[in-house]
């Protein structure tokens, strides 16, 4: 008898994302429930659109970025560590 497992695993960025979604369908509800005039409801969407915007638009520089020093990082623990085993 095969059992078939059907887990599957959630890298690190899924969770993000899947906070993120959750933080925002929050927001949203917050801002579309609360006691507001019609007017102040339409400017805290916009401000947070911008916010949201603006921080999204800064991901994949700041992805780069970390990759970019993760591989540094890997070539000199490399480094370090083949030249420290020959002595």
């Amino acid at each position: 008898m095969t059992m078939i497992s059907d887990t599957r695993s959630f890298s690190g960025m899924n969770y993000v994302l899947a906070f993120a979604a959750g933080a925002l369908a929050g927001t949203a509800v917050a801002l579309l429930t609360a006691p507001r005039t019609g007017r102040e409801t339409r400017d805290a969407i916009n401000y947070w659109t911008r916010e949201i915007r603006d921080k999204a638009s800064r991901i994949p520089r700041a992805a780069r970025q970390a990759v970019e020093r993760g591989r540094e990082a890997g070539k000199q623990a490399f480094t370090e560590s083949y030249h420290g085993d020959r002595h």
